[in-house]
């Protein structure tokens, strides 16, 4: 079916340069009855997956490309003066995709001077499955006929066709009569044409998508480069078939070729599952056999008896884990952390992952999941299709060696830190847009401030900010110019401004990383050798592509404690197993009742301590508890918790089921699983039904809340038989701190390393 798709159009991963998020260019392309759209974002890929994911669920076609810069001479030519060109290139097929992750990574690695540069030696080595765009403005040849060198500008076009074929080479022609030179070059571009017989593809470069978003597009510009930009005047919008059309009704051909360049374009990604580091095993051996193995002999190591129920849980939790397909991971996660032991590096592990017994016999967890009732489900189970996820807490100071080791097991080249996009939040636009606009730093400032600062996973938005605050609303009703910062900065609210790394997220994959994601040096390092490499797919895109997070943290608390180990050794020739110390020690509970608890992990701070002093804590339960209700919402349920540790006639639960997973908190609902485990046993839930409730509550959603909220209260009156007064009841206890509250299993981690010191 012939008919006009744009194949160049720029989302905000083009940094600074566009504004329309993914989601709007492809709700503008179905609005606009386009079946297929490009992304070619500049010399990056971070859209793709994202994209291939929106495209697909909307029925648009999505199209993988990239707007490349293109060294004059070489991608190792230094001359900061030299003159790049641009070139679109657009996979036609899984191959193209490959080679266009490869392209990009070596135009960062190898090419990178201000921008990342491929040159045609680059080009030449992976040019298959790639169809290429000559830009319209800053193609080579545009370039040489901008300069009169008609002879250069064809010369350098037969280069491309000699590189690519001549069915995959495209000059594109575009309406943009405002900008300097525009309508004499296009004039050359068909004479071009003709002479060469390369056709033409009519596009209409996208930067914004309604050309009232050209002020806001412009500001962009200007807080990337200090200077307003150079076709300001010009018209970059989302335009339509029919206006292409009216533009260039002499060759409606070159329309229509746009839509015959789409349908030779069919990348597919495989979404949704997994793959592994190559872990070697011996010959002969499978991945489970060795999980179970490994598992078994743990028993023994960890100082337990096999005894039937222990022998039924593990057998139970293997037989979810491998089913699953995740013995590979577990034996991965297992030897790193084995590894970071081996050379003496303090480890925990944070989430649910404590909730495992296999993960406890394997090495992978530091806590006993059977002694602190921790369920297993709340980490993986059977109905939930999520992967796993293990959050590996190492001594800051040493993490980087595990992330080392982790490159000399798999592969320099199968190992690399996860990307990150800062995005321009509320009170940055503010100060952004209003710098850009050529005020004085203190009006920005003085704006900005007025905004109140979001909280975690909840970002403040300007919106809110205006209906949250008089002052800010007034400033904007009587003011022209703090109006139309704010407006402006909402237009620019949430775009990209720059990639960074990932606190904490590593991939390693089975084969060569530029298979899966394209690369780039850490931003700190992008003008340096050596630098580290980081993904150009963020954690969500990353594992659509199909390759796990691995969590690598670094805790400083576990730093001190390996340093006052070693010290007690260093002065007393004394070692310190600390992760095998009595977690009885009457000792260290009256320090914590004396308040003595200034550089302890989780336990110190005013609030913190005044607690403490009065709940005079005695076992490990008390401060897992702790840990988990010092924090918004469970907070208010701390006095209670006191109360009934010192009174024991004041434990009471609201139905006698609940007692058998609220007896270590005297009977109050203090971890998030003990929210879950009442869906589960009150109210009937399966454990899928239990998350998405635990998802829904976290996003506080009002109609979602509402919506659980009746679902849960008529289980609680359907299965568990409670009248609706009670339910209701229960409820009021669930909804203050479920958002917020601490897994179990999160908590006795954290809660050992809090006692160790």
């Amino acid at each position: 079916m012939s008919r006009f798709v744009h194949l160049h159009a720029h989302s905000h991963y083009s940094f600074l340069e566009a504004l329309p998020k993914v989601p709007d260019l492809v709700k503008a392309a179905k609005e606009a009855g386009m079946d297929a759209l490009a992304i070619t974002d500049a010399g990056n890929l971070h859209a793709a997956i994202e994209f291939y994911k929106e495209g697909t669920k909307k029925g648009v076609k999505p199209i993988i490309g990239v707007d490349a810069y293109i060294a004059q001479r070489s991608r190792f030519d230094e001359d900061r003066n030299e003159k790049f060109s641009r070139l679109v290139l657009l996979a036609e097929n899984n191959e193209g995709y490959k080679n266009l992750l490869r392209l990009i990574t070596k135009s960062f690695t190898e090419g990178y001077l201000e921008r990342p540069r491929m040159d045609l030696e680059l080009l030449k080595e992976h040019k298959e499955g790639l169809i290429a765009l000559i830009p319209s403005f800053a193609g080579a040849p545009m370039h040489l006929l901008s300069a009169g060198d008609k002879n250069g500008a064809a010369a350098s076009l037969a280069e491309y066709v000699s590189l690519f074929g001549k069915d995959h080479v495209f000059l594109e022609i575009s309406h943009h009569p405002k900008a300097e030179g525009h309508t004499a070059r296009m004039k050359g571009v068909r004479e071009l044409s003709l002479q060469s017989g390369v056709p033409l593809v009519a596009q209409h470069d996208v930067y914004y998508l309604k050309p009232d978003d050209r002020e806001a597009n412009e500001v962009l510009r200007r807080i990337k480069h200090g200077r307003s930009g150079t076709n300001e005047a010009e018209d970059f919008s989302f335009v339509t078939e029919a206006q292409m059309l009216e533009w260039f009704q002499d060759i409606p051909d070159a329309v229509m070729r746009s839509g015959e360049i789409a349908d030779r374009c069919n990348v597919t990604f495989e979404l949704g599952s997994w793959v592994f580091p190559a872990l070697e095993i011996p010959e002969g051996k499978t991945y489970p056999e060795i999980l179970r193995e490994k598992a078994y002999a743990g028993i023994s190591m960890r100082g337990l008896t096999e005894t039937p129920e222990l022998k039924a849980r593990i057998e139970y939790e293997l037989e979810v884990i491998i089913t699953k397909g995740f013995a590979p991971y577990f034996l991965v996660v297992s030897d790193l952390l084995t590894y970071a032991k081996s050379v003496g590096i303090l480890t925990t592990t944070r989430g649910s992952a404590a909730g495992s017994l296999v993960s406890y016999l394997v090495g992978i967890t530091n806590v006993d999941p059977v002694a602190y009732k921790l369920p297993f489900e709340r980490f993986l189970n059977p109905e939930r299709p999520k992967a796993p996820d293990i959050d590996m807490d190492f001594a800051d100071n040493r993490r980087d060696e595990v992330i080392q080791y982790a490159k000399r097991k798999y592969g320099d080249d199968k190992v690399a830190q996860i990307g990150t996009f800062g995005t321009m939040m509320a009170r940055a636009a503010v100060r952004d847009v209003s710098r850009a606009l050529g005020h004085s730093y203190g009006i920005g400032d003085r704006i900005a401030k007025l905004i109140p600062m979001g909280s975690q996973g909840f970002p403040m938005t300007i919106d809110r900010a205006l209906e949250m605050e008089e002052e800010l609303k007034a400033l904007y009703d009587d003011d022209e110019d703090v109006r139309e910062i704010l407006d402006l900065a909402k237009r620019i609210e949430g775009c990209a401004r720059q990639t960074g790394v990932h606190a904490a997220g590593v991939v390693i994959a089975p084969t060569p990383l530029t298979e899966w994601t394209a690369l780039q040096p850490d931003p700190k390092s992008m003008d340096k050798e050596g630098g580290k490499l980081i993904t150009q797919y963020d954690m969500h895109a990353i594992e659509d592509a199909g390759l796990l997070k691995f969590d690598f943290l670094g805790i400083k608390n576990l730093a001190i404690l390996a340093d006052s180990v070693d010290r007690v050794r260093e002065t007393r020739d004394h070692w310190i197993d600390i992760e095998n110390i009595p977690l009885d020690d009457a000792k260290t509970f009256a320090m914590l009742a004396r308040g003595e608890t200034e550089g302890t992990f989780q336990l110190n701070g005013a609030g913190m301590t005044r607690y403490l002093k009065e709940l005079r804590p005695t076992t490990i339960h008390d401060i897992n508890a702790m840990v988990a209700l010092y924090r918004p919402g469970p907070m208010e349920t701390i006095p209670q918790y006191i109360e009934r540790k010192r009174n024991p006639r004041l434990i009471h639960y609201l139905d006698e089921r609940m007692k058998e997973y609220l007896d270590a908190s005297y009977g109050l609902l203090v971890y998030q699983d003990d929210v879950l485990l009442t869906a589960i046993t009150l109210g009937g839930y399966s454990w899928l039904e239990a998350d998405t409730l635990r998802k829904a509550m976290g996003k506080k959603i009002p109609a979602e809340m509402e919506a659980q909220k009746e679902k849960l209260l008529q289980g609680f009156m359907d299965y568990g038989k409670l009248p609706r007064a009670k339910a209701e009841s229960l409820w009021k206890l669930i909804e203050p701190f479920a958002a917020y509250g601490f897994n179990k299993a999160h908590a006795a981690s954290y809660g050992k390393v809090a006692y160790q010191p």
